[in-house]
């Protein structure tokens, strides 16, 4: 086990509950591969079901109950511990654990017991956003493997420590991009790098996160069910309001990434994966947060453009308020333009008349989830479809671009040093001022 330069002394109630229905329907079913008839792609990843990978979650929230019960249902893989400082919301998960699959559970309240059992392998982390990343180089810390739930970071400089944690303790990391695991993406994507439309110049993306108010909720003294200490964690210090607890925080700078890093981190992986590119030169960003006044910080509505030394580019929408058009990616070549629906059936079309290609079989499909544990089991951080590198560089396109709007100008970025050109305000925000014992070490 490796030393750990920090340590929490409980574990808030950090788990990201999925607040609207909407993003269910427009992000694809998790579930998806437990029911497409993936079973012998299972137990080929996973070997033996004897040799089993045990496995904590961490956030028993709605996103990690989720979590729970999809890798509960994979061929060799036990939850063994389900960890929240809700004690209800441990023991439901344990008993649900315990009707499945006739175990019960280890529950925890505080996430150092797991990572101080040497019987757990990995870490499955569903925390909010701002826990993330101290969640997982902890683990790794203590010998774990780790699943880390998008975006897999909450600032610049915490991706960069997770992967450093990654590569320096040979910890398998993978990042919850499901999209890279899905066949018709997978095919798409294959053809772009082939060269389908040529050299390609552009990739757009639209998101509609349609969100209402979320008003106004007084400060007042935090419910006795919740150590709010330990739920701010990282976050500076601050009064409770029930605006928190518990979705949405993703509004609010100290806890969340808006929507870009909510569900906008989804598209830009498959943009950045499809363009063959990492980090950009400029960033510029338009938005903000329209049709209401409430309590929220984050734009609703935004418009980020990623440039590359080549001068290709990213440019990627969210409408936050009353729109028809459905979640869709498009790449644009120097022979054609290939087009993306949300549930990734993808069509080519070449030429200045437009020529429609006939479809093309997708690629089978992976089981994400399957995919992590496989590779826990193996030591082969290659055989990941969102290994955590990966991951981070896309999480980080989505801090670059809620940077330019909170500096509110184009900023220019230079991709060798991690760090802006000749603008100290926005370099101040590629990292945070962390609350002790809460601290991401400058040295992993």
């Amino acid at each position: 086990m490796g030393p750990r330069q920090t340590s929490p002394t409980d574990f808030a109630s950090v788990a990201d509950e999925t607040g609207m229905s909407f993003a269910h329907n427009l992000i694809m079913d998790r579930r998806f591969f437990l029911s497409t008839g993936v079973s012998s792609l299972v137990s080929s990843q996973l070997g033996a079901a004897s040799d089993r990978v045990r496995i904590a979650v961490i956030g028993m929230g709605g996103r990690g109950s989720e979590l729970m019960r999809v890798f509960s249902g994979i061929a060799g893989v036990e939850v063994a511990a389900v960890v929240d400082p809700d004690g209800n919301r441990g023991e439901k998960a344990a008993g649900w654990l315990l009707e499945k699959t006739g175990k019960r559970a280890t529950v925890e309240t505080d996430m150092r017991r797991v990572f101080d059992d040497k019987t757990i392998d990995a870490v499955i982390i569903a925390t909010t956003n701002h826990w993330h990343a101290l969640t997982a180089i902890w683990a790794m810390q203590a010998g774990k493997d780790v699943y880390v739930e998008k975006p897999v970071s909450h600032n610049f400089f915490e991706g960069q420590k997770l992967v450093e944690a990654a590569r320096k303790y040979n910890r398998i990391a993978q990042g919850g991009t499901q999209r890279r695991s899905m066949g018709r993406f997978r095919k798409a994507v294959q053809l772009l790098h082939e060269g389908v439309i040529g050299d390609i110049y552009l990739a757009k993306w639209f998101f509609p996160g349609g969100r209402n108010s979320i008003g106004f909720k007084p400060v007042e003294a935090p419910p006795s069910w919740l150590k709010w200490d330990l739920w701010l964690g990282p976050a500076p210090e601050q009064p409770y309001h029930g605006n928190l607890v518990h979705y949405n925080w993703h509004w609010f700078w100290d806890f969340g990434n808006g929507e870009l890093g909510n569900n906008g981190i989804h598209l830009v992986d498959i943009s950045r994966w499809g363009i063959g590119k990492e980090l950009p030169v400029k960033v510029h960003c338009w938005g903000g947060r329209f049709g209401y006044k409430d309590q929220a910080e984050t734009p609703n509505t935004q418009t980020v453009t990623w440039q590359y030394a080549d001068g290709s580019a990213i440019v990627g929408e969210i409408r936050g308020l009353y729109t028809t058009e459905p979640m869709h990616w498009d790449f644009f070549g120097s022979k054609g333009h290939l087009h993306i629906a949300a549930n990734g059936e993808f069509q080519i079309l070449l030429g200045r008349n437009k020529q429609t290609e006939p479809p093309v079989e997708p690629l089978p499909e992976m089981n994400h989830y399957a995919n992590f544990a496989g590779a826990v089991r193996t030591r082969n951080r290659d055989m990941l479809a969102a290994e955590i590198r990966e991951t981070h560089l896309s999480t980080a396109l989505c801090h670059l671009g809620n940077i330019a709007y909170r500096v509110g100008r184009e900023v220019r970025f230079d991709p060798a040093a991690g760090r802006f050109i000749d603008a100290p305000d926005a370099d101040k925000l590629l990292t945070r001022r962390y609350r002790p014992p809460y601290v991401v070490p400058d040295r992993i």
